[in-house]
This record gives structure tokens, C-alpha cells and sequence, in this order.
């Protein structure tokens, strides 16, 4: 039996944040910049040179690969804190103010459950750390979110599997998206409405 590719941890992020965006950039394999993107790469660039230091007990791991094999995921982690027991503590490196957001939570999630096949611990919590606020947000890795990084990989994996776009979401978050010129929401928006429109036309006459 063949075994199936392994998902990126960021593919979950993006089918969180738009199930579309996730087939443009992991599907079309697309992908295009604005000031979004470029700023988060720029918060990267902090840690995405792979290494290691210590600080008092605690051993911080930077760009660490990340896999696991029941899920099927890889990826790699911004940040890791090791307490002197060898409890991984995942840190997550975002641009702007702190604030709550699902799919950031979701990624962090998912290399929690990485960390703890890999180490044999449990993972309790991990930060989001803001750049914009200096501030780290605490996020526990609750059963609940567990089980939609479960449910995403398998989201992600039927996308892939066919090989078709979503329909685009077509609301506030298209405005953000660097993606949104070739997406063009708004267009095929209107085209899905105008043939749904027709058939129902059609249906009633």
C-alpha cells in the first residue's frame, strides 16, 4: 500500500483561514505577495536559522523540523522551549498585534501533536508570539482543538485529492489575501450566482 504524501502544517493554516487559498498555493502551487506576507516574512527571518541555545534549564530549539506519521504532517517550528524535563513548549511567530485567530492556533496545534509523537511527551500548551505587541499569547492544546487539526488534515488531504478549487469565500478576509487578484472572488462569485440563477429559471418555467 502507497503510502499518502505527507500534509504541511502551513496547509492547515490556510485551509483554516480559506479552504480556496489552501488549493491556489498547495494544488495550482501559486502563491503571491503584498504587505501581509512580506511582513511575516519579515518576523521569520528571527527564526528561521536553524539552532540552539540555552537558558538556564531551558533549551530553545529555532527552525526545528517537525513531523508526524499517524497524522501525515511535517513542517517546522519557529521556535521550541525545552523545560529541563524535555517538555517541548512550541512557539509560534506571527506579524501584528495580539490577538486571537484560529488558524494561527490551529498550526501551533498541529506541531504540538508533531512534538509529542517525536518526543514521547505530552504537549499541553504552546504561545503565539506577536511581533507587533512584543506579547506572547498562551494557547492550550485542548481536545477540541485536537480534533480539528485531525479534521483539517483530512480537509486538506480531500483537496488535494481532487484537485479542484473551492469556491471563494467572497467576504472581509478576500481583502487581506495576497492571493485575492488571481482568486478573483468577486467575479466567480457573481458567475456561481448568476448560473445558480439560471437553473433556477429553468426549474420554474
Amino acid at each position: 500500500m502507497i503510502e499518502p504524501d505527507p500534509i504541511p502544517i502551513s496547509a492547515l493554516q490556510h485551509w483554516s483561514y480559506c479552504p480556496r487559498q489552501c488549493a491556489l498555493i498547495h494544488v495550482e502551487q501559486v502563491f503571491a505577495e503584498n504587505v501581509y506576507t512580506a511582513r511575516g516574512n519579515a518576523v521569520h527571518a528571527l527564526v528561521d536559522e536553524p539552532g540552539a541555545e540555552r537558558k538556564g534549564t531551558v533549551r530553545i530549539e529555532r527552525a526545528m523540523p517537525l513531523w508526524c506519521d499517524s497524522l501525515g504532517l511535517i513542517g517546522k517550528a519557529d521556535l521550541v522551549e525545552f523545560d529541563a524535563n524535555g517538555t517541548p513548549y512550541p512557539v509560534e511567530y506571527k506579524h501584528g498585534p495580539r490577538r486571537q485567530k484560529q488558524h494561527d492556533d490551529l498550526q501551533l496545534a498541529a506541531q504540538a501533536l508533531c512534538l509529542e509523537e517525536m518526543t514521547g511527551k505530552p504537549v499541553a500548551e504552546g504561545a503565539i508570539y506577536h511581533f507587533s505587541s512584543r506579547r506572547r499569547r498562551e494557547v492550550a492544546i485542548t481536545p477540541a482543538l485536537r480534533a480539528l487539526v485531525a479534521q483539517a488534515t483530512g480537509e486538506v488531504r480531500a483537496i488535494m485529492a481532487s484537485a479542484q478549487l473551492p469556491v471563494p469565500v467572497n467576504d472581509a478576509r478576500c481583502r487581506h489575501c495576497s492571493l485575492n487578484e488571481i482568486c478573483q472572488p468577486k467575479v466567480v462569485a457573481e458567475r456561481a450566482h448568476y448560473h445558480d440563477l439560471l437553473q433556477s429559471l429553468g426549474e420554474t418555467t
